[in-house]
């Protein structure tokens, strides 16, 4: 039986996307199941983001890029930001063709522990940000006729009695991952601009000094490779080789999108 009281009060979007993957797939989904109505954007690599409340009747998507097959900490830390009121949620996760791990699960109880009800998640391709050719392009249009399709499942369940998700794949304790210990390096051609001083997540590059990078708030996203005009940020050309031997073999692969409901 549909009810008022589960029909959207508001639809949200927040996410977490230094490279843009995660947050074109997020929108994807959040475009869908807002149709015409208002969606309101939450860039989650904002520093000291504002805290934000739900009410009960609103749908927020929640995305994260997958970090060795966790949420990023920085991520976490940021979404400490938003408290939902028995809130529905959907939480996604965005990865690069090797796997999701323990991801989807983990957002998933950040999610609960913060007032909301994950009510559907998901776990999408996007374009991997150490080694772009591996799922290039991606999200494209195929994933975008999918992630409509699962808006199309989730709005189906809002208009009867929604309920948590109670199955999502993953393991409790998460598995142990540490990044890798480098930073990005810095070529002759940077015009010290400071535009990745200015965007980056967790302010690792000096704004007085963008040629260089603090190896303590580094998290390794990616976010100064790819806004860069000039193109003078990369990762180290040994950890390039480390990173395209380990995805050597999943290069190619055409994996498919997993949803819940």
């Amino acid at each position: 039986m549909t009810t008022t009281a589960n029909k959207p009060a508001a639809i949200a979007a927040a996410y977490f996307s230094p490279t843009g993957g995660t947050q074109k797939a997020a929108l994807m989904l959040a475009e869908a199941l807002a149709g015409t109505a208002p969606l309101t954007e939450i860039d989650l690599s904002v520093p000291d983001l504002k805290g934000q409340t739900f009410a009960k009747a609103d749908v927020i998507v929640v995305a994260v890029p997958v970090f060795g097959g966790r949420v990023p900490a920085f991520a976490l830390k940021q979404l400490a930001a938003l408290q939902g009121q028995g809130s529905r949620a959907v939480a996604l996760v965005a990865y690069g063709n090797r796997a999701y791990e323990d991801a989807l699960l983990e957002l998933s109880d950040c999610l609960t522990s913060q007032g909301f009800q994950v009510i559907a998640a998901a776990a999408v391709l996007a374009e991997h940000s150490m080694l772009r050719s591996v799922a290039a392009g991606r999200p494209n249009a195929d994933d975008q006729k999918q992630l409509a399709a699962f808006a199309a499942q989730i709005t189906s369940k809002l208009q009867t009695e929604t309920v948590p998700l109670t199955t999502i794949p993953g393991n409790r304790p998460y598995k142990d991952w540490q990044p890798m210990p480098v930073v990005p390096q810095v070529s002759e051609s940077c015009t010290s601009c400071g535009l990745c001083a200015a965007t980056c997540p967790t302010q690792a590059i000096p704004g007085s000094q963008p040629q260089t990078t603090d190896a303590q708030k580094c998290i390794l996203c990616l976010r100064c490779t790819v806004v860069c005009p000039q193109q003078a940020r990369s990762l180290p050309p040994q950890a390039q080789t480390m990173i395209a031997q380990k995805l050597a073999l999943i290069k190619d692969l055409y994996k498919s999108n997993e949803f819940f409901c």
